[in-house]
C-alpha cells in the first residue's frame, strides 16, 4: 500500500500546528520624562525650597516681636530681659537659644538653670529657675547666699529669712589649708541637708572649726556637735532618737552616731 501523498502530510502538518506561532513577551521600557518636564519640576522644587527659607529668614511676619519671662522670684523680668540681650527684629529660626542661655547664667549667677525656646510665630521665652539659700556666709556688713550645691551666687544686704548663718571658724585650722573655704562651706551645706526637718528648722547657725568638727546652734539656747559631714543619716537618726530620749537637754553630740550623748537640761 502506498503511503501519504506530499499533499496528504502537508495537510496533516497545518492541522497540528497553530495558526499563529506565539509571539515572545513585550519588554516594557522605562520613559524617562521629557527635558521640559524636567525643567518644570527643578523649577517647582526651587520655588518650593526658595519660599520656605524666604518665610523663615527674609520674611517680615517670623521676626521677633517680644520676650517673656517665667518663674522669676527675686529676679524682675526686666533685669532677666537685658542680661539675654535676645536681638529683637532678628528672624526667629536665627536667634541663638544656647548662647542666650549661657550668657544669662554668666551675667545672672542668681539663675541655676534656664531654657530659652521659640514662641512662633514672633517671640522668645525666657523660663528660668532661680537658686534657693540655704546658709549665708556674713562678709562684713554683707551676707553672701549659698545653695544646696554649696554654690555661692549673690552678695545681699540683709539675710533672707529663716535661713540660717554658716560661720567660719577654722582659723589656722590645717582644715582651711587642705581643703579651702569653698570645700568647708561645701561640708556645711552637708550637714544642713542630712538634718532631720524638725531639727533644720530650728537651726541659726553653723560653725564650721575644722572639716571634722562641725557643730549646730539650735534655738533655745541648744547645740549639736555634729563632726564631720560623713555619715549623716546615721547621724540624724541618732539626734532624733536622742532629743525624743532626751527632751529637756541642752547639749546633743553625734560624733559618734552609734554611742551619742546628750547634757544640760
Amino acid at each position: 500500500m502506498a503511503g501519504p501523498t506530499t499533499a496528504e502530510r502537508g495537510a496533516r502538518k497545518r492541522e497540528t500546528e497553530p495558526a499563529h506561532p506565539p509571539r515572545p513577551p513585550r519588554r516594557r521600557r522605562l520613559r524617562l520624562p521629557s527635558p521640559r518636564a524636567l525643567v518644570v519640576l527643578l523649577v517647582v522644587l526651587a520655588l518650593f525650597g526658595g519660599g520656605a527659607g524666604w518665610a523663615l529668614y527674609g520674611s517680615q511676619w517670623l521676626r521677633v516681636e517680644r520676650v517673656g519671662t517665667s518663674g522669676t522670684q527675686v529676679l524682675t523680668p526686666e533685669e532677666v530681659r537685658e542680661a539675654a540681650a535676645v536681638p529683637v527684629g532678628a528672624p526667629l529660626m536665627s536667634v541663638d537659644t544656647d548662647l542666650i542661655e549661657a550668657r544669662l547664667r554668666r551675667e545672672l549667677p542668681r539663675i541655676d538653670s534656664v531654657d530659652v525656646v521659640r514662641s512662633w510665630p514672633d517671640g522668645i521665652g525666657l523660663k528660668v529657675t532661680e537658686r534657693e539659700p540655704v546658709l549665708v556666709l556674713r562678709r562684713g556688713g554683707e551676707f553672701i547666699e549659698v545653695d544646696a550645691k554649696g554654690v555661692r551666687f549673690a552678695t545681699v544686704a540683709r539675710a533672707p529669712k529663716g535661713v540660717p548663718a554658716v560661720e567660719l571658724a577654722a582659723g589656722r585650722s590645717p582644715s582651711l589649708h587642705r581643703f579651702g573655704t569653698g570645700r568647708l562651706v561645701r561640708e556645711a551645706v552637708r550637714v544642713t541637708g542630712d538634718l532631720p526637718a524638725a531639727v533644720a528648722r530650728d537651726i541659726r547657725t553653723v560653725k564650721v572649726r575644722s572639716y571634722d568638727s562641725i557643730s549646730l546652734e539650735l534655738t533655745g539656747g541648744r547645740t549639736v556637735a555634729w563632726g564631720s559631714g560623713e555619715n549623716g543619716a546615721a547621724k540624724a537618726a541618732s539626734l532624733t532618737a536622742l532629743m525624743k530620749a532626751v527632751p529637756k537637754a541642752r547639749h546633743f553630740d553625734v560624733t559618734a552616731p552609734t554611742a551619742p550623748a546628750a547634757s544640760g537640761s
